[in-house]
Parts: structure tokens; sequence; C-alpha cells
């Protein structure tokens, strides 16, 4: 009886200290405050391309705007207008034919010239197609510019933005002959997430280029991108080695979709002089322009236009792999006048 007694006491007294912990639990969490959700960061502002640009905007639009703060259409007016435009590298015989129509409107006052400035400059750009072919099954591009251009750097972005889009590509490493070229096109690949096609050091360029069209055509890819040897457009023999590449694979794929010439915006009017001997034996189709974040001599974009007749399809304004962007016009204008673009 006395054990009894006992096991019913114990019962009790455990049940109630259970009783005491579960209360005195329940009333901690209700007393303690619920934590307020972490904040969302807000995502950073889009740079425009006027951001990008800075170096052209502040040398070229900052002056740009001081003279037309002026306020006098006089002769040193037009003057110091056409000396801006040839300073921004836009050329002195397209600079001193866009002032002198810029003139001839004969404007009212300086909002008036600078709104026939700003649509003689888009004049100059008007009626090319920009956008890049991409046709073929697979789509074929080549990839062409003397070294140092930042050729490479753009075929690799030029990848990550189809391998964004969902595409499947294709690297050609047909660059055979500088030492490290090939390794540094499959890093590359590996890092925007192509397939990659190379050959051994000094082997024959066309072969590579003809073996990654076969590649692409194997598995279904959208795309193949070649790249090519960086060479000096007065080296007749590369040159002719290149043009042996574009033979090859126009008769295997039928057509090139594109033939793109890289240009390093900081070499100014000495990449137009370049450009000529390429478009020359390949066939250029549309220009690509590396590092025009890294001059402060954008107005380069025009001359090459205009000297080439050839469609700045591609502009580079960063080190970021979205930093290879469509040329747009209306934007690049803004920016060189001095807006935010």
């Amino acid at each position: 009886m006395e054990a009894l007694v006992v096991v019913v006491i114990v019962t009790v007294v455990l049940l109630a200290a259970v009783a005491g912990l579960l209360w005195s639990r329940g009333r901690a969490e209700t007393a303690a405050p619920s934590l307020p959700p972490s904040p969302t960061a807000a995502p950073p502002t889009p740079r425009t391309l006027g951001d990008r640009l800075a170096r052209t905007r502040h040398a070229v639009g900052d002056r740009l705007i001081g003279l037309f703060g002026r306020g006098t259409l006089d002769e040193a007016f037009w003057s110091e207008l056409e000396e801006t435009l040839i300073t921004g590298d836009v050329g002195v015989g397209t600079a001193t034919a866009v002032v002198e129509r810029v003139r001839a409107s004969k404007p009212d006052d300086m909002a008036a010239a600078r709104a026939a400035l700003q649509a003689e400059l888009l004049g100059l750009f008007a009626a090319r197609d920009r956008s890049l072919r991409a046709d073929g099954r697979p789509a074929l591009m080549v990839i062409v510019g003397v070294n140092g251009t930042g050729k490479t750097t753009s075929i690799a972005k030029l990848a990550h933005r189809f391998v964004g889009a969902g595409k499947q590509v294709v690297l050609g490493a047909a660059d055979t002959f500088r030492a490290g070229a090939s390794e540094q096109l499959e890093t590359w690949a590996d890092r925007v997430g192509a397939e990659y096609v190379g050959g051994e050091p000094n082997s024959d360029p066309a072969a590579v280029a003809f073996r990654a069209l076969e590649r692409g055509t194997e598995m279904g890819a959208d795309l193949v991108i070649i790249d090519t040897a960086g060479r000096l457009h007065s080296n007749r023999n590369l040159m002719e080695e290149l043009g042996k590449i574009i033979r090859i694979l126009t008769r295997e794929a039928g057509a090139i979709d594109e033939t793109l010439l890289v240009l390093d915006a900081t070499t100014g009017q000495n990449a137009i002089a370049q450009a000529h001997t390429f478009t020359d034996v390949v066939g250029v189709t549309g220009i690509i322009l590396s590092k025009l974040d890294g001059t402060a001599r954008g107005g380069v974009v025009v001359a090459v236009e205009q000297d080439l007749e050839l469609p700045v399809k591609l502009i580079g304004v960063g080190e970021a792999m979205e930093d290879l962007v469509t040329f747009e016009p209306a934007s690049f204008i803004a920016a060189l006048l001095g807006e935010g673009g």
C-alpha cells in the first residue's frame, strides 16, 4: 500500500514538473519578438551607355555642353564645334561636313543648333542592319582582327550571350600560331559553357575550322564561332591563310552568316587603316569595336562606319561578360553629346 502511495506521489510530481516546463517554454516563445525578415538589397542601378563611355562623355560631351551654353552662334562657335568633333576622333572630313550642314540649317539659337547636330550625327548611322545573322544550321561566324584588339575575349563574350539565350555553341580555335591561344579559348569555352574544338600548335588552321563546323553539325549546335589568328593586315602570307579558311568554310557550309572584324577603339584612326585589307580579303560583314570604354575618343565609331561603310554591330564597354553590347546609335550620340546615354 505504501509503495502504491509513493508511486502515485512520484507520478504527480513528474506531471507537475512537465506541465511547468511546457508552460514556461510557451511563455518564452510568446514573449520572444519575431525577427523581421532580412531586408532585400536593392538591385544595382543598371549602368547606361553614357556611364560606360564616361571618358568620351567627359572629354567630348562636357566640352560640347560648355560650347552650347555660351549663347553666341559666331565664327568662333562653329570653329570650336568642328575642332571638338575632330578631337573626339569623328574624322576631319566627317566633322567638317557635319558642321557645314548644321550651319547651313541656320539654327535660331543654341538649342536649335544642338538639335540639328544631334540629327546630323544620327543620320550618319541610318539604314544599316546591326542584327547578327544566324540563319545557318548551325549558324557560322568567323572572327578576324589583328593581335591585341581583344578578339578572343570578344568571342568569349559573344558565346556567353548566345549560351545565355539557350543556344548550343561551338568555339573553334583556328589560331594555331600564337602560343597559348588555343588554351585561352578552351578556358573561355569551359567558363561560358560552350563546346571546344582545337588543334595542335602550328597545325593547319583551315582544318581546325572545318572540324569545328563538322562538330557543330554532328551535335546539332545552333552556332559555330571560329577564332582566327591575329595577324597584321600587312602580312600577305597570313592574310592568304585567312582567305583559305574563309573559302573552305564557305564551300562546306554554303555561306558564312557573319564575318566580324574586331577593331580596338583605343587605336583610333589606325584601326581604320587595318580594316581595309581585311574587308578586301574576307568580305567583312560587320564590326566589333572593342575597348570603347577605355578611350576618350569614342567618336571613332562615326569614323569607322563612314570610312568602311560597314555597320558597327557590337561594342565592348567593360570587362564583364555582359559588356559586349549591341551598338545603339541613339544612345551613343546621347553619350557623345554629354547626356547620360
